[in-house]
């Protein structure tokens, strides 16, 4: 009996069916969005949204909580996408095929969202969406937000201290080659992947070994010297190695101990691009006073999004998103709470 290797799941097919979801989207009104999700969701299609959004069910509940309030208080909204690419996923065997898409949702913000009061100025919303294909439809989608970033817009200084890093409308990859919508080399893909999953190791060895590689040379191994960090607001990005360190690697450490990896439910790549996210990645304690907050001994979860761009044998740009609002709220410190009084 002959044997044969199993078919190679169709990338193409699944960047055109999330392309032709997004260009719906982009004109779906409050009205009509339920209707515009159902055509290429599943019925029961499973979304993971951040607090105060929570995970739903079913297009009707996706519309629901999140995009009939986003559309009422944004008008004339545009998809500002920089990066787009698909991939098998490492997590359940390379068997699910996902898209990534990475970029800014934008524009005027004339009605408050969640009590961010209106601005009736034009409002960057920094996204990551995730969304699974299978049969021709979407199953699961992840749907990544920077709302501390949106508040900093609207002109509130929601948190006590000052950010480690900086904070700006942020840009896409140096190389302006992001949108994969052409199908990419395999090989390309696999190198990618391979630095991303050496990287997670490098910092899994560091966190378990009592005498670890100075941080200059531990991230000196998966990172090029130039590398930016973008990460959200709240903590802010970060240019060189040096100022990484500096700026988040160090505080990070020292503010929150008992880091504990609970995994990914997506890690892909293709092409010079790849990324993860977990529900929730990280938990941890901030016993240290991370991001300007009283210590406390609550266990907090991190829901991240990593992005990255590899540059030769190096990565060398990392869009970082963090689910801060429900890390906080775990700590008792309740922003959207604190809005309403």
């Amino acid at each position: 009996m002959k044997l044969t290797s199993p078919p190679v799941p169709d990338l193409q097919t699944a960047k055109h069916l999330v392309q032709a979801h997004s260009a719906a989207l982009a004109e779906a009104t409050p009205g009509t969005v339920a209707s515009v999700l159902a055509a290429r969701m599943a019925p029961d299609c499973y979304w993971y949204g951040m607090h105060p959004f929570h995970e739903q069910t079913g297009p009707a509940a996706i519309a629901e909580a999140f995009w009939v309030p986003f559309l009422t208080a944004f008008a004339r909204v545009q998809r500002r996408e920089d990066i787009f690419f698909a991939g098998q996923n490492e997590i359940d065997g390379f068997q699910g095929v996902w898209t990534c898409s990475m970029g800014h949702l934008m524009g005027l913000f004339d009605a408050p969202f969640l009590g961010i009061p209106a601005t009736r100025k034009m409002a960057f919303l920094r996204y990551a969406e995730f969304n699974q294909i299978e049969d021709g439809q979407i199953t699961q989608s992840a749907l990544f937000i920077d709302l501390l970033h949106l508040m900093l817009q609207a002109g509130l200084s929601p948190l006590p201290a000052r950010q480690t890093g900086q904070h700006l409308i942020q840009p896409g990859p140096l190389t302006h080659d992001g949108l994969l919508y052409d199908a990419q080399e395999p090989a390309e893909g696999a190198r990618t992947l391979a630095r991303i999953n050496h990287m997670i190791g490098s910092i899994t060895r560091a966190n378990a070994t009592a005498t670890p590689l100075p941080p200059a040379q531990e991230l000196a191994q998966d990172w090029a010297d130039d590398m930016i960090w973008w990460g959200p607001a709240g903590i802010g990005a970060s240019y060189t190695i040096d100022r990484y360190i500096e700026q988040h690697q160090a505080p990070f450490r020292l503010g929150l101990s008992g880091r504990a990896f609970n995994g990914h439910l997506c890690r892909m790549a293709e092409g010079t691009y790849g990324g993860f996210f977990g529900w929730p990645n990280l938990t941890l304690t901030n016993t240290g006073g991370f991001m300007g907050l009283p210590v406390n001994d609550a266990r907090a979860d991190m829901r991240v999004v990593d992005i990255y761009r590899r540059d030769g044998d190096k990565l060398a740009e990392n869009w970082v998103f963090i689910d801060m609002l429900h890390f906080l709220k775990m700590q008792g410190v309740d922003l959207l709470a604190d809005l309403a009084d």
